[in-house]
């Protein structure tokens, strides 16, 4: 699994990257076939200052796509991939399906 991580408009420290590689290899548990994953931390330059997080999963055929916004790059990571296990959960459950 290639994993990608850009950040905009900011220098990502390295605790960051290695927090997002982390979440990110938990989706290996939810398909055995992930080719790639690019990811797209930004923020937001507001009063509130929001921290964006987008996901590109690209598999066999398919590709899934997460974004979240919070105040903490971390928490949208974290949701984020938690969209995605949804994702992954759902076309591993039609797959199983079809099987029968």
């Amino acid at each position: 699994m290639n994993t990608k991580i850009t950040a905009r408009k900011f220098k990502a420290r390295e605790s960051l990257k290695d927090f997002v590689k982390n979440e990110i290899e938990n989706l290996n548990k939810y398909h055995d076939n992930i080719l790639d994953v690019d990811v797209v931390l930004s923020f937001q330059n507001s009063r509130d200052s929001v921290k964006i997080a987008e996901i590109n999963v690209h598999v066999p055929g398919r590709t899934f796509f997460a974004t979240q916004k919070s105040d903490e790059f971390e928490k949208s990571v974290s949701a984020a991939v938690e969209k995605l296990i949804k994702q992954l959960k759902t076309l591993k459950s039609k797959r199983t399906s079809r099987v029968k």
